[in-house]
């Protein structure tokens, strides 16, 4: 990746306290970023933009519930008085769930879901949209395999990862005149706390990870393939052998496609 690429970019960075998030805003700063990082947990989002200024980054922290459209709006407000434009927009925040749909006790949790991981995303973008046309920016956007094809137990976070891919295909077409990129990443598993707070059937944390975290995807290299493709604005990123392949098996074989996803699940990796 290009040192320039992101030097001095003015980027903002939804779910940065930890997981990919985290690494992100890292990475960035030590390319020189601006960076305003955005999450509901502020002390440790405090410490993560600590940590970038120490790496040669410029950083600040912006307490935010991407659920709620005003505190959207209220970080691109704090991200414009700061640096006075924005360069890149990252929606990462999300949360995840564990549990069979028919087992699930509570359906509101199906709103939170698609509150954060959809409205969340849609939300920062439309605030920021006019500003990102004036430095023909770039809106980078960390979906999953789950954006692609269902996965067994993640009913409702594979439906807002999809709406989060028809969305932003749209968008993309309609701004590609204005020199908005839009780069959708397509991360496998990746090791992070996601899992360990993910939705269980009654609607309470899950508590432990029930991934193989040690067998899967760093948070600093999956963050490494997002930003080499957003620097490239590049329209996706699929990550690890199997997304790859799958996505193709996909079009001829669909029913070895289900069954690998299950399998997935079953494995923990």
């Amino acid at each position: 990746m290009s040192k320039s690429a992101f030097n001095e970019n003015i980027v903002i960075i939804t779910g940065a306290s930890s997981g990919i998030g985290k690494a992100l805003a890292l990475q960035l700063a030590d390319e020189g970023a601006w960076l305003a990082l955005a999450a509901r947990r502020i002390e440790r989002l405090k410490s993560v933009a600590a940590e970038c200024k120490q790496r040669g980054g410029r950083a600040f922290a912006v307490q935010t519930d991407v659920s709620d459209p005003l505190q959207c709006a209220r970080l691109i407000d704090k991200t414009l008085a700061e640096y006075g434009r924005i360069d890149t927009l990252i929606n990462n925040a999300g949360v995840t769930m564990w549990s069979r749909f028919e087992d699930l006790q509570d359906l509101t949790v199906l709103d939170s879901i698609m509150q954060v991981n959809y409205f969340g995303s849609v939300y920062c973008t439309y605030y920021s949209l006019p500003y990102l046309k004036k430095t023909k920016g770039r809106i980078v956007v960390v979906s999953s395999l789950t954006g692609k094809t269902g996965v067994p137990t993640r009913s409702g976070y594979a439906a807002s990862k999809h709406a989060l891919v028809g969305f932003f295909d749209t968008l993309r077409i309609e701004m590609s005149a204005d020199g908005i990129s839009v780069t959708i990443a397509y991360p496998d598993f990746v090791a992070t706390e996601t899992r360990a707070r993910a939705y269980g059937s009654d609607g309470k944390p899950f508590g432990v990870s029930p991934v193989q975290e040690g067998r899967v995807m760093t948070a600093d290299e999956c963050a490494r393939l997002i930003l080499k493709a957003s620097a490239r604005r590049r329209r996706e990123i699929v990550m690890g052998l199997r997304g790859r392949v799958g996505q193709y098996i996909r079009v001829f074989l669909p029913g070895l496609t289900d069954r690998i996803a299950r399998r997935a699940i079953e494995r923990g990796r």
